[in-house]
């Protein structure tokens, strides 16, 4: 996995998500709640939201 990076969405504020991925898929975590864990999405799970949400 990479290193946790926050969304390009952003625009820098702490309001946002932060992702790491992998050849396997990414992991994904509220940016003001990190000690509350992540979701893990597999590789085709990751590749169709991010595709859905980039339209």
């Amino acid at each position: 996995m990479t290193e946790w990076h926050k969304s390009s969405y952003s625009g820098g504020s702490n309001d946002c998500l932060e992702a790491r991925e992998g050849s396997q898929g990414a992991d994904v975590r509220d940016t003001q709640n990190r000690e509350a864990g992540h979701l893990r999405f597999d590789r085709v799970e990751w590749t169709a939201l991010v595709q859905s949400v980039g339209r």
